[in-house]
């Protein structure tokens, strides 16, 4: 395992967190635990308040959201969750999974637009090669076209395909049938490492369009991802800290060299994922038994990878021995 970059004492890694993944979507939450959504916008509140509290200059943002759906952001606007909240997100797959087509983007990043004051990112949109690698160059250019100066934030979802050996992140797996299969190859470059049509496009819109790369546990990739988003003029990268592999032997060590080699990019953190043992139903989509557990989740990575100004740097400086 090679150096990895080293940390100014202090340095802020990441620019936003996000909390949560598609809160509205069955395969990341499990709203036959918490069907009104009371608890997710509870833990919400609570994660929001204290990452406040540790860097109040850290943007906070809503969970992406999909299917886009007004009337979701609506009723967590009732909640009173988008008080302490500096964005909402959507995600959207109209070339694989959405009812609606690619050129309607305009018309849904409006109808969430028309419900809150808050900025609308776009934190997963994306294409997958299931069918052709052709779909997926015509999908970025036109996405690209439709969507570049409407968003603060998009970020293209992804850079490699999953493994095939891997299990992807659905409710169902492969009873979803073709469904399930095209998330393994929403990537710009295939899981032998070769780029598809779609990847030696993609310079003409950095670092206009970002990436979302999730990384998984000890991820094989991570170093070959580093020098593809640098080859690509990535400037914008979504990814996420798993609050289930928290407790897994390490963990720390792992995301400290997660972070330490991310540490090039203007970095939106995804907090999620329930760990087993603390979930009202052993499973990381669920609810946990004590919402407050999230909040301190949220609040020792900021503490960790962003602490505020007032902070001392012993977070940033553990990534530096981490990696020395």
């Amino acid at each position: 395992m090679g150096r990895q970059p080293q940390l100014a004492q202090g340095e802020v890694l990441i620019e936003a967190v996000k909390f949560w993944n598609e809160p509205n979507n069955k395969s990341h939450w499990d709203f036959e635990v918490d069907p009104e959504w009371h608890l997710y916008s509870r833990m919400t509140r609570l994660a929001c308040a204290a990452v406040q509290a540790e860097n109040p200059a850290l943007t906070r943002v809503l969970g992406g959201i999909s299917p886009i759906d007004a009337p979701f952001i609506e009723r967590l606007k009732g909640y009173g969750v988008l008080d302490r909240l500096d964005a909402v997100a959507v995600h959207g797959f109209p070339l694989d999974w959405n009812h609606w087509q690619i050129d309607e983007w305009p018309t849904r990043l409006s109808e969430i637009q028309a419900v809150t004051d808050l900025p609308v990112w776009i934190t997963e949109i994306g294409v997958s090669t299931f069918g052709a690698e052709e779909v997926q160059e015509f999908g970025l250019k036109r996405s690209a076209e439709l969507l570049i100066g409407r968003a603060p934030r998009i970020h293209w979802y992804s850079l490699f395909d999953l493994p095939r050996a891997w299990p992807a992140t659905t409710r169902h797996r492969e009873a979803e049938g073709s469904s399930y299969y095209r998330h393994f190859y929403m990537g710009l470059i295939r899981e032998d490492g070769t780029p598809k049509l779609a990847c030696r496009l993609f310079p003409e819109f950095t670092p206009a369009l970002g990436i979302c790369q999730w990384f998984h546990f000890e991820d094989h990739r991570l170093d070959d991802a580093v020098k593809w988003l640098r080859r690509l003029g990535v400037k914008h990268l979504r990814t996420g800290l798993s609050w289930a592999d928290s407790f897994r032997p390490d963990a720390d060590r792992w995301f400290d060299r997660q972070m330490a080699a991310l540490d090039d990019f203007d970095v939106t953190l995804t907090f999620c994922f329930t760990p087993e043992h603390r979930g009202i139903q052993p499973h990381h989509t669920s609810a946990p038994v004590d919402l407050r557990e999230f909040a301190d989740f949220c609040a020792r990575m900021v503490r960790r990878y962003a602490p505020g100004a007032s902070a001392k740097a012993g977070p940033t400086a553990a990534v530096r021995e981490a990696n020395a």
